[in-house]
């Protein structure tokens, strides 16, 4: 009967030539079953890590595509850059919402053959899983196995790793989150670049004159000229021009002590957003924060989590409020920032901590906020296990998607961090080793497959769906034959 009715309503629809509302009658009923699915599952981050089991399915594995060539990149309209618009990330008229993860390491390991294969484990494990970006190294200044071995001095090889790393992460169809320099001594940082200068001949007396001596500044500009003008060997495609690149980091966990007032970083911020612009307008930037309030915003600095954080020189509103930054970065150690308290504790923290930075982002800033390091170790003393870490992640995700459901600014997050199997003696305590840990597995698969939902949605402002006119072009033909 249904059947008959709709043959007739075809042929009459034929006849007048308007197809075209028969096709739309079928959106707004896959609207309407969209909106009850997400409605349905709206509470399914709340009952706890046991909903999502250890029987997740993954996606189906991931395909590699050939990049042997820059056309075949620069041509493919599936990957193009990802951009903004207001507090939401969009490749081009569709949102795109972040799971993804942390492997600082990437480089280092494809600069030796032996060892270079786990980037592209990795890359197959964390695919699997439905992970989409990538945060990285981009430095390794002075030291063993440099990238960069003196001002402007480069080996040829590790940047080659680097070439490596970009081109599989194109294959898995991952983008790249580049960080251009550590705060921190680890892999070189801005220690080394004032090291350079002092054997130059300067005198300088504090490691956060990299943030205002002129020729520190001057070779971190080369640095990042010589980052964002790279050819890559294995695509032949630059850096600059390449969507594998999802956004620069200015810098890792930026922090300028001797000046609590933030003006130092700050100024610093402003040079290099426009120097980093001059150069690539197209891809995205951040600063790299780890997300503590400061001075310019003192209602806001109970929020951090000790009173130290207010005085480290950052200032998580003022600073993303630099021309050239797209989005906020902001990261969640509870464990670190807060040692010592429970478990129920750290975890009330890591709420308030994201609820706050999100409505941020949105009132006070008007871009997407990514938690781009999230994380609790599991090491012996810690106040987390496996269980607890997985309820952890699990109640991040799920302040995430409270944000994506109501359009706000929560665009995702990236676990710290992940690892192939055989590396775990680089585990810092916060790694997961996804073949081996397969409940954190299935909770990061399961936020993968309901951020899939939303990401194959249109944009909000886009009324009944992308490329209308070419599906309603598409269904009339279909119909008519």
């Amino acid at each position: 009967m249904v059947a008959t009715l709709m043959e007739a309503m075809l042929f009459k629809e034929k006849s007048r030539g308007k197809v075209w509302l028969i096709h739309f009658l079928v959106r707004c009923f896959a609207v309407a079953a969209t909106i009850l699915l997400l409605t349905d599952g709206s509470h399914a981050h709340a009952d706890g890590v046991e909903m999502l089991g250890n029987d997740v399915d993954a996606p189906p594995p991931v395909q590699r595509t050939d990049v042997n060539s820059s056309e075949a990149i620069l041509r493919d309209d599936q990957w193009r850059m990802v951009k903004t618009r207001g507090s939401q990330f969009v490749i081009g008229d569709r949102p795109f919402y972040v799971n993804g993860f942390n492997a600082y390491w990437l480089m280092i390991l494809a600069a030796d053959p032996s060892t270079r294969g786990r980037v592209t484990e990795v890359f197959q494990q964390a695919a699997a899983v439905g992970l989409t970006v990538c945060r990285t190294w981009g430095f390794n200044d002075g030291g063993w196995r440099a990238l960069q071995k003196s001002p402007a001095v480069y080996d040829e090889d590790v940047f080659k790793a680097l070439d490596f790393v970009v081109s599989e992460a194109r294959k898995y169809r991952m983008r790249l989150i580049l960080s251009l320099i550590n705060n921190w001594d680890g892999y070189g940082g801005k220690a080394q670049y004032v090291k350079w200068a002092r054997d130059a001949g300067l005198n300088l007396t504090s490691d956060d004159d990299f943030f205002s001596d002129q020729t520190v500044k001057g070779y971190f500009k080369n640095h990042v000229k010589n980052m964002l003008t790279r050819v890559n060997t294995y695509t032949n495609v630059t850096y600059k021009d390449d969507p594998t690149i999802f956004a620069w980091e200015l810098m890792n966990e930026q922090r300028c002590t001797s000046d609590p007032t933030g003006n130092k970083l700050q100024a610093w911020i402003q040079e290099m957003a426009f120097h980093v612009k001059s150069i690539d307008p197209d891809h995205l930037l951040e600063v790299g924060a780890e997300g503590f309030y400061g001075p310019s915003s003192p209602a806001r600095l109970q929020a951090n989590p000790n009173t130290y954080a207010g005085q480290v020189g950052t200032d998580f509103i003022r600073n993303h409020r630099v021309l050239g930054v797209d989005f906020a970065s902001v990261h969640i150690y509870p464990d670190t920032w807060m040692s010592g308290a429970s478990v129920e504790a750290q975890l009330k923290f890591a709420q308030s901590w994201m609820q706050a930075h999100i409505a941020d982002a949105e009132g006070a800033l008007g871009m997407p906020v990514v938690f781009t390091e999230f994380g609790v170790s599991t090491k012996a003393r810690s106040a987390f296990n496996a269980t607890s870490r997985d309820q952890f992640i699990q109640a991040v995700y799920g302040l995430l998607l409270d944000s994506t459901r109501r359009g706000g600014a929560g665009a995702g997050a990236l676990l710290w961090q992940v690892f192939p199997e055989g590396t775990e003696y680089m585990d810092d305590g916060y790694g997961v080793v996804l073949p081996k840990a397969k409940a954190t597995a299935g909770i990061m698969s399961a936020h993968s497959k309901r951020l899939v939902v939303f990401n194959s949605r249109c944009a909000w402002s886009c009324r009944w769906g992308c490329r209308k006119e070419e599906e309603q072009s598409e269904t009339r033909r279909m119909l008519m034959t």
